[in-house]
């Protein structure tokens, strides 16, 4: 996941992968956080979502974007329509009648 995330943000060189990788686990936490089980999060086939909402949330947070407002509101709605959907949560509903 870090070169697909260097190569989001055009980093070349590998002396940002620190914080990177910093970055990419925090998204993944804040993703545990919102429900997304973990053998989703840390699959090598990571889904595409995902992986897309991992790289948005470190384009947030990588250096001063100057569209922050943007990446934030896109980053929560992966986040948000991840926690709802089958497959990503081991929520289970029940309907006693």
């Amino acid at each position: 996941m870090l070169d697909k995330v260097k190569k989001a943000l055009r980093i070349t060189t590998t002396a940002m992968d620190g914080e990177i990788s910093d970055l990419i686990a925090s998204a993944l936490a804040d993703l545990g956080l919102a429900g997304i089980i973990d053998s989703v999060l840390v699959s090598e086939s990571c889904p595409d979502l995902v992986r897309t909402a991992v790289i948005t949330y470190c384009k947030m947070n990588f250096g001063l974007p100057e569209d922050y407002d943007r990446l934030k509101r896109s980053y929560d709605e992966q986040k948000a329509q991840m926690s709802m959907a089958t497959g990503f949560t081991d929520w289970v509903v029940s309907c006693d009648v």
